[in-house]
């Protein structure tokens, strides 16, 4: 099987993960929720501009978000961007810190189940044991010995926010074959103008001028880019397994930490790296692969002439691969491995 979208999702936990403990340096002064809004908002900034200097340069290798994707994205932003923050805001003002890091490891736990009974991704033992590893590694990396919980209405609302943002994630995956750098920039942007607006108005704390700019620069990398990064694992993988694969990311973060503020190295990590491993290297031994039938299927994306993708020409559609252009699927019946992408949203008995 192809591994192209393994390696943009274990890219997009490399860049998340590392931006963690690079923001602790940026947090002097500077509120949680304000530095998170600046971090989103270099997300949105950044790739929007890169967005508008590919589309000046008439750059076509992706497909524009076309009007059918609206509803999807607008769902995903307004979840994801919108309500999920507001919840964690909340969460976080009446939940102790033990319990919180804790509860965050949710959204990987929502996310896979979400792609699997609401969404219908296929699901084997070996990729729901990798993700119970995963999932396993992150509580172990955030588990204090304790956990105090300071009442109820607090962690529901942490919880909250961890459904938002896994139906966020597979509401994005429904708009994956689009160009992943809008659908970013769009997100980070919304992301970003609620988190900021809303640290602003609980702290009313201004930061610096270099501390707002290295906030931007580190959110460009490690929450826009590796949002780009997690859009094409979404449109290689699925939902299920690019939330798997994302949830290595507070282990990139903690190794980092190791590197850069001499935090010494535990038992609890190196336990949650050999689950993470585990988990990682029981969905690398994925094998799926029976007689499925594609449906007859017009959509826009960035392709090369496979087996999927023996279609006619006209002269107005664009020379040279990969490219982009408007193209129908007529059906096919085959068999080969597949993940559960953009092509192989079938169903199985």
């Amino acid at each position: 099987m192809s591994r192209p979208g393994v390696r943009y999702a274990l890219l997009a936990a490399l860049l998340f993960g590392a931006s963690t403990p690079l923001a602790k340096g940026l947090l002097t002064g500077v509120s949680a929720p304000v530095l998170a809004g600046l971090l989103y908002l270099g997300s949105g900034i950044g790739l929007g501009i890169l967005w508008f200097l590919r589309r000046r340069a008439r750059h076509a290798a992706e497909a524009g978000l076309a009007r059918r994707d609206l509803p999807w994205l607008v769902g995903a932003i307004g979840v994801g961007g919108v309500l999920a923050p507001l919840f964690l805001l909340g969460g976080l003002a009446r939940t102790p810190a033990s319990a919180a890091s804790l509860l965050l490891n949710l959204e990987g736990v929502f996310t896979a189940l979400l792609a699997w009974f609401a969404f219908r991704e296929n699901v084997d033992w070996r990729v729901a044991l990798g993700m119970v590893a995963i999932v396993a590694g992150g509580a172990l990396l955030t588990w204090e010995g304790r956990v105090a919980w300071g009442g109820l209405r607090g962690p529901l609302a942490i919880s909250a926010a961890c459904l938002c943002w896994a139906i966020d994630n597979n509401l994005t995956q429904k708009v994956s074959a689009s160009d992943p750098i809008q659908i970013a920039a769009l997100k980070g942007g919304v992301a970003g103008s609620v988190n900021l607006a809303a640290g602003l108005l609980l702290t009313g704390a201004v930061p610096s001028a270099p501390r707002a700019a290295g906030a931007l620069v580190l959110g460009f990398f490690g929450y826009g880019l590796s949002l780009v990064c997690f859009v094409l694992a979404l449109r290689s993988l699925g939902t299920a397994r690019t939330g798997a694969y994302f949830s290595t990311a507070p282990f990139v973060g903690a190794v980092l930490s190791i590197i850069l503020w001499r935090e010494p190295i535990t038992r609890p990590l190196l336990a949650a790296g050999i689950l993470m491993a585990v988990g990682v290297w029981l969905h690398l031994r994925e094998r799926h692969q029976h007689a499925h039938t594609h449906e007859p299927l017009t959509h826009s994306h960035a392709h090369c002439h496979d087996v999927h993708h023996e279609h006619a020409h006209g002269p107005d559609d664009p020379p040279g691969e990969p490219h982009t252009h408007v193209h129908t699927h007529t059906p096919l019946t085959h068999t080969h491995p597949h993940y559960p992408d953009i092509h192989h949203r079938h169903g199985h008995e």
